[in-house]
């Protein structure tokens, strides 16, 4: 067997062993059909309404079915939180076009998911996984929506998330809303998606869609995809419009692909990207007009990749696989820094959360001044938790809501230097200093570790993670699949300065054909342990 090969061959198996029989619980949680439609891709898809083999109709219904069989009974997922009552109106409509002769691109006819805080202008609701937004019934689509739907893509329905995008409470859930309950890892269903995309990120992986719409304002793309074996793009701050979106943080937030193949993720943030007017950050867009023409499976050759240290150590297991691949990498031709670490990690995560509990206020207050909701400011939400607080807050509360509510205006200087110290301390003493240092196409770091068992009492226990310095400067990241400890998934990141996606698309293709690591997930009740 060639280096290479059995480089493969370990981090498809992940790492040794762990001693004794017996601690293995293979047993599903409940028995799953196979499905027709399983790991399909967009390009299957679109091959098999090309065909006649299959219609738009067909592949809506038989994912709506799944939903039911999978999402709303069996394991219950719980990872849709509603279903677009005109999905199968839409792909009727979808399939005539096809017969006249007309599709509008690769997402005609691709049923998507997109997470509950991005608005649909339909019958679906926008809430954040909130009972206090429950008669959010948005009359206009959000940016993102409208480019879906003029791609010809069918809305299929909303995914559960962490409520209020994982800032509510510092004691939180990953995965678990007043409105849409738990979400469970399809790996295991004892384990955390973690969050806040947790629902796009359970259903991409469970093939209850073609693809998802997740969000980030920290990890939030990433993670989710991290412990559920997806891709996720985190774009630049700006590429993707927030126009219609849930706030959390206008400094941070953007919306993002999850997808099962780099190639999908790719098709999807073409229909994603696009100069909107109406968001401040869509200044000095740099988008392009088609992702996939960077989809080079020799692409790490030649590439110089930093290797981020700092974010190594927290797990033994992902230490052996981050290995490997790193030797893979190497085997493709890449250039490998190591170490090549940034100067200021972990030197602003108090800034962090200050700007994020500033903005949180103001963009929700604006947000629902918008809006004819019975919440009007995040007073009232708070007010509206308490007076349901058996329902919203069974298990953990909303200290980050009372501490963003006693913020002042972004006027108030220490709100301005916190914001300056982020940049300072992610940009140009961070990501841009380390990228032009070492001459770098990307910085690679582990994206975390597996998942963990869900605790509602204990709340969440993350063991590791990368993605605070794209989130806090606002630049791209992408996650892949690279291994599997004890049948839960782990990924790897590369990310870089502002506007390198192509770059960042080109290797992570390029480090996906060569693992191909990526497991459909098995329901099983927990993780193997054998």
């Amino acid at each position: 067997m060639e280096r290479r090969e059995f480089l493969k061959a370990g981090i498809a198996t992940g790492v040794a062993a762990m001693a004794g029989k017996g601690l293995a619980n293979e047993s599903k949680s409940a028995r799953i059909r196979p499905f027709e439609l399983d790991e399909v891709t967009i390009g299957a898809l679109q091959d098999g309404m090309h065909s006649g083999s299959q219609t738009c109709e067909s592949i809506t219904q038989m994912y709506l079915d799944r939903i039911h069989e999978i999402d709303q009974s069996g394991p219950t997922l719980r990872a849709v939180i509603e279903v677009n009552p005109d999905a199968m109106d839409i792909a009727r409509r979808l399939d005539e076009e096809r017969k006249s002769g007309k599709v509008r691109g690769p997402m005609h006819g691709i049923p998507v998911l997109l997470k509950d805080n991005i608005e649909t202008g339909d019958k679906m609701k926008t809430t954040a996984g909130s009972l206090c937004l429950d008669d959010n019934i948005p009359v206009h689509d959000s940016f993102i929506a409208a480019r879906l739907r003029a791609a010809g893509a069918v809305i299929l329905g909303k995914t559960n998330l962490s409520e209020w995008a994982n800032f509510r409470s510092t004691r939180s859930t990953s995965g678990w809303s007043g409105r849409g309950g738990l979400v469970k890892n399809p790996y295991a269903l004892d384990r955390n998606t973690s969050g806040s995309s947790s629902g796009s990120g359970a259903a991409a992986s469970a093939n209850l869609c073609a693809v998802a719409v997740g969000s980030e304002t920290d990890g939030s793309i990433v993670s989710p995809s991290n412990n559920c074996g997806l891709v996720g793009i985190k774009p630049t701050l700006g590429l993707v419009s927030r126009t219609g979106i849930l706030p959390l943080s206008h400094s941070q937030d953007t919306a993002g692909p999850m997808t099962r193949t780099v190639r999908d993720a790719a098709i999807l943030l073409t229909v994603l990207a696009g100069a909107d007017k109406a968001d401040f950050a869509s200044k000095g867009y740099k988008g392009v007009a088609d992702y996939t023409k960077f989809l080079d499976p020799h692409g790490l050759k030649g590439a110089r990749i930093g290797i981020a240290r700092k974010f190594f150590g927290f797990n033994d297991r992902v230490e052996t696989i981050m290995h490997d691949v790193i030797a893979m990498m190497k085997e493709m031709g890449a250039i490998i820094v190591d170490p090549a670490d940034l100067p200021t990690h972990g030197k602003y995560d108090d800034s962090e959360l200050e700007v994020l509990l500033y903005d949180f206020k103001h963009d929700i207050n604006a947000y629902l001044a918008a809006r004819n909701l019975r919440a009007k400011t995040l007073k009232d939400l708070i007010r509206m938790n308490e007076e349901m607080k058996d329902r919203e807050m069974p298990f953990f509360g909303q200290e980050l809501f009372i501490q963003a509510q006693a913020k002042g205006p972004l006027t108030d200087k220490k709100y301005r230097d916190a914001l300056a110290k982020n940049h300072k301390m992610s940009r140009d003493e961070g990501i841009d200093f380390v990228m032009k240092k070492f001459k770098l196409d990307a910085i690679f770091a582990p994206t975390g570790g597996p998942a963990w068992t869900t605790d509602l009492i204990n709340a969440d226990h993350f063991t590791g993670g990368s993605s605070t310095p794209a989130a806090v400067a606002g630049y791209p990241a992408i996650t892949v699949p690279a291994g599997m400890v004890h049948g839960l998934p782990v990924g790897a990141t590369f990310f870089g300065s502002a506007w390198s996606e192509p770059k960042l698309i080109k290797l992570a293709y390029a480090f996906e054909q060569a693992t191909k690591v990526r497991k459909a997930p098995e329901f099983l009740a927990t993780a193997k342990l054998d």
